[in-house]
């Protein structure tokens, strides 16, 4: 007798695309879900018929509330080795095995200079009036040669990143609390004295840190006060780390020059949220995974840990 498995939120149809899943054939019954729900209680009710659950990275989260409400569920399968968005000890409580897969850096990185790059030189304005015949040059833009790059962690995406601002010139700090100066160093970066040195020496703020306990709200009114009134804000990370509504009004005040965002508190962005139409913002849709590479190591290690779970030797297990 075959498994139920569900794919959810595959907002391009890609678990089928970028995988074989012919391997599990006659073993696994697949139904792909590329909508997205909010509401726990319809999660819920979509998923109570199903023995395994594939979620990409953090669109739908797990949390105990919702894992006791789906008894048949044995196996949840996430993209990428971590997501904060599953309680992994409410899952262990409930005998449901979780698994991940590998990911890949890279993408994050590019996604960031996307943005650094799309704010300081206004190219969406420029390129929206180029096509609708608007003015020929409206802006002027930002030299990023000389300025200097300001980097909230310095992890496997923070180095990257260090690397391609060293690359145009840019003096590169950065600041965690506990990286030290030999770790800068290495990353061809200057530690900074304290966060609070960073935000006020820095053109540009670039956030890599992992949303905890310890991050949570790193970034508030107080925090983004001491930015340079051009200074521009980067987050790829986690909308978490920056405290939304300080942001919000910094941005409607223009005490920072602008923001590059790639993470919101609530995802998919509501339609009436403010972030899509101030115009010192530049917003994508959490972009910053999606990319063909990640999606070819995403959905064939998906098939993999299914394949290893229903052979009762699970592997990749968070």
């Amino acid at each position: 007798m075959s498994v139920t498995c569900a794919v959810l939120d595959d907002y391009q149809k890609a678990a089928t695309r970028f995988a074989d899943w012919a391997s599990l054939e006659g073993q696994v019954e697949l139904t792909v879900f590329s909508d997205h729900l909010a509401d726990e209680d319809d999660v819920a009710a979509r998923l109570a018929g199903f023995d395994v659950v594939v979620i990409m990275r953090e669109r739908t989260p797990f949390p105990a509330s919702l894992l006791a409400r789906l008894p048949r569920l044995k196996l949840l399968v996430t993209t990428g080795a971590r997501n904060a968005s599953i309680d992994l000890a409410a899952a262990r409580e409930r005998g449901v095995t979780v698994c991940g897969t590998a990911s890949n850096s890279t993408p994050p990185v590019e996604l960031t200079w996307a943005l650094i790059l799309g704010l300081s030189r206004h190219l969406v304005p420029e390129a929206t009036a180029l096509r609708d015949r608007g003015p020929w040059q409206q802006t002027i833009g930002t030299d990023l040669h000389g300025a200097t790059l300001g980097l909230l962690g310095l992890g496997k995406i923070g180095v990257q990143v260090a690397r391609v601002g060293a690359a145009f010139g840019m003096e590169v700090l950065a600041w965690s609390q506990n990286l030290t100066a030999e770790r800068a160093e290495a990353a061809g970066a200057r530690l900074a004295p304290s966060k609070e040195a960073l935000l006020a020496a820095s053109d540009v703020v670039s956030i890599h840190l992992v949303l905890s306990d310890r991050t949570r709200g790193l970034l508030g009114a107080g925090e983004l006060a001491l930015m340079k009134p051009g200074a521009f804000l980067i987050n790829t990370s986690r909308a978490g780390i920056v405290d939304q509504p300080a942001l919000l009004h910094a941005l409607r005040q223009q005490t920072i020059a602008g923001a590059g965002l790639d993470v919101f508190a609530e995802e998919p962005l509501p339609a009436d949220s403010p972030f899509r139409e101030l115009p010192n913002v530049l917003a994508t849709p959490h972009l910053g995974y999606v990319t063909e590479r990640n999606y070819r190591t995403f959905f064939p290690q998906v098939v993999e840990d299914i394949s290893a779970f229903l052979a009762g030797t699970p592997i990749r297990e968070l």
